[in-house]
């Protein structure tokens, strides 16, 4: 089990998008795997490899219930996205001590390469679908609260500097 540190904010690179994963290689795997291990210590319901300083499209997601059940995805993309949104409390490893509730589609369909390098289109809803957003938002290079309003982030990340 290697958990791996997550970059304190403002690290630059939380702001840069991540590069795209051609194949999928024992390397990816690996990381991969050591990103399921830092997501289940923090405890979370997903990472991506950007938070721990890998700059590749790779990402984990687990928000069932009994946990075990990551999905791994290299390069995902929204292919489609309800119109009904759903609001949850969002926050992140990279920027401890503080959250903000951030509305998102309740559903989204997104395609990405699974661990046996094929692409695969899968639909997520509830938190499963928030959380697939939020890693795909940190590859762009943004962060839960870019979908703040600025006196409502500036407020946030006030409050950071002090925890």
């Amino acid at each position: 089990m290697t958990v791996r540190p997550c970059l304190p904010w403002p690290d630059r690179r939380l702001r840069e998008p991540a590069a795209e994963v051609t194949e999928i290689t024992d390397e990816s795997r690996a990381i991969w795997d050591d990103m399921i291990d830092t997501m289940e210590a923090m405890p979370g319901v997903g990472l991506a490899a950007v938070q721990i300083g890998v700059m590749q499209r790779l990402a984990v997601v687990d928000a069932s219930e009994a946990r075990g059940e990551a999905v791994r995805m290299a390069n995902p993309e929204v292919l489609h996205a309800s119109a009904q949104l759903r609001e949850h409390t969002e926050a992140s490893p990279n920027l401890p001590g503080v959250s903000a509730t951030i509305k998102r589609p309740r559903a989204v369909t997104v395609r990405y390469l699974n661990a046996e390098g094929e692409v695969e289109e899968r639909d997520f809803v509830g938190l499963w679908a928030t959380s697939v957003q939020h890693q795909i938002d940190h590859l762009a290079g943004r962060m839960y609260f870019d979908h703040l309003s600025k006196v409502k982030r500036d407020m946030l990340l006030r409050k950071a500097r002090k925890v």
